[in-house]
């Protein structure tokens, strides 16, 4: 991809990625091909979405669920999102942790 390319790309998807993981995304774009770079940023998550899917779907694990960390997801649904500290704690963390597994999910397949 050209650099110009990469820099829109990021551009784009800069408010779904966590900014320690850009300069690594940055460096692996320039060397792949333009196609797999674009469906490795296909199908991310959204914060505002998943902060909403943790306000209301957060004591039954939804958000864990969705982030693939069923584990998580299932202990959270067994203790009502741990008698809701569990749930309201997330609630402070979904969108660091939304940014965090796009940045891996894109660094998985470029």
């Amino acid at each position: 991809m050209t650099k110009e390319q990469v820099e829109q790309l990021i551009q784009i998807n800069a408010d779904k990625i966590a900014p320690e993981f850009i300069e690594t995304i940055r460096e692996r774009l320039l060397n792949a091909d333009e196609s797999v770079a674009t469906a490795a940023f296909a199908g991310l998550k959204g914060t505002t979405m998943m902060f909403l899917i943790a306000f209301f779907l957060g004591g039954y694990g939804v958000d864990r669920f969705m982030l693939g960390q069923t584990g998580l997801g299932a202990a959270k649904l067994l203790t009502c999102g741990g008698c809701g500290i569990w749930a309201l704690i997330d609630l402070f963390t979904i969108c660091g942790r939304t940014r965090t597994y796009n940045a891996n999910k894109i660094l998985e397949q470029i």
